[in-house]
């Protein structure tokens, strides 16, 4: 489970997050990311989104939300990424195609669209 100062759960945090257009997307996945930091004491804070478009079955939504999770507290736990650490809020959002992939292609996913956002802030 993800450490609790490192979740994204206040409704005016998520907007936040959006509302900064910052956003990059492949083929199942779209990365919204928040304000660069200033305090890099401040711990990332990572939300999830899978929407009822993705699957109309809860139990399906939660697994996706579970895989997705993992993967974000092992990249934060073994430092994998350092882009992760350079902003405030994270949003992982599910498309239709994550349905059926497995523990490995969302991870690989996910560092590339990290690696995406760090080159697009350059």
């Amino acid at each position: 489970m993800l450490k609790k100062e490192n979740r994204l759960k206040a409704k005016a945090a998520f907007s936040a997050t959006y509302n900064n257009k910052n956003v990059v997307s492949n083929e199942i996945i779209i990365l919204y990311a928040g304000r660069l930091k200033t305090d890099k004491n401040c711990p990332t804070r990572v939300g999830f989104v899978v929407s009822k478009k993705v699957h109309k079955r809860a139990v399906v939504r939660n697994k996706i939300k579970r895989l997705l999770r993992e993967n974000i507290r092992l990249i934060l736990k073994y430092n994998r990424c350092n882009t992760i650490n350079n902003y405030q809020s994270l949003i992982f959002s599910a498309k239709d195609e994550i349905v059926g992939k497995n523990f490995k292609d969302i991870e690989k996913s996910i560092l590339i669209l990290l690696n995406k956002i760090a080159n697009k802030n350059i």
